[in-house]
């Protein structure tokens, strides 16, 4: 065989190319630089954001967060401005009547699996943690209900504490089309974010990211005119 064919049958080394390709559209979402900028742009949008479940201790927030979930947060505190006056304390709603609060939290949705679920938590808030709401990831995910982003909203929100990042529906459409991740699972977009944002900016950073996502980079009809982050995102899904 000549040294021309010898050369020509040789392996290729390196990455596969649809793996260095993987890599290099996440590389380019999350440089520093623009993470940066990302963040300094919500800042400027966004300075004050946070939770918008109405609640006056972590207690009511975490019921507020399971009711939330595939419902808005407007309808929840419509809800539970009624709820939170009939069951005041965990204990109230521990021994409940379950038919009469599934028909009270009815409008919420799902309103079966959410009541075991507040009255399961509420009753394991009572027995093992002497009433008051856990201050750890660990023991808030042993509750009924409960999972990483309603853990990370209690936690965040009531109790300051950066455990995690709140993953919600916003949260995903948000950091896919600003190409912070390239995942659909929420545990493994919590992950990618965490691994590009400073944690002291963990808990703001979800609310900024739900506030505008809310008012501004929606679903169906984002509002890119108005984005501020428009420069930044090269989505598909923008409309100028």
């Amino acid at each position: 065989m000549s040294p021309a064919k010898a050369k020509k049958s040789a392996p290729r080394r390196g990455r596969p190319a649809k793996e260095t390709a993987r890599k290099g559209a996440a590389g380019k979402g999350t440089d520093p630089a623009r993470v940066h900028a990302i963040l300094k742009g919500l800042d400027e949008a966004y300075p004050e954001a946070t939770c918008e479940l109405k609640h006056e201790n972590p207690f009511q927030l975490l019921i507020s967060t399971i009711l939330s979930a595939q419902c808005t947060d407007q309808r929840v505190n419509q809800v539970t401005a009624t709820l939170f006056k009939k069951y005041p304390n965990p204990k109230a709603f521990a021994y409940a009547n379950p038919a009469e609060l599934e028909q009270e939290i009815r409008p919420t949705g799902f309103f079966r699996n959410k009541t075991k679920s507040v009255m399961g938590a509420s009753k394991k808030i009572v027995e093992e943690f002497h009433g008051q709401v856990p201050q750890s990831m660990e023991q808030l995910l042993t509750l009924p209900g409960v999972a990483r982003k309603t853990a990370n909203v209690v936690l965040g929100t009531a109790y300051g504490i950066a455990s995690g990042i709140v993953v919600d529906t916003h949260v995903t459409r948000l950091t896919q089309r600003l190409d912070l991740t390239m995942n659909d699972d929420a545990n493994k977009i919590e992950q990618d974010l965490m691994a590009v944002i400073p944690k002291d900016r963990w808990i703001l950073f979800s609310h900024q990211l739900i506030w505008h996502g809310r008012r501004v980079c929606q679903a169906r009809k984002p509002k890119c005119i108005e984005c501020n982050l428009e420069k930044l995102c090269y989505s598909k899904d923008k409309t100028v």
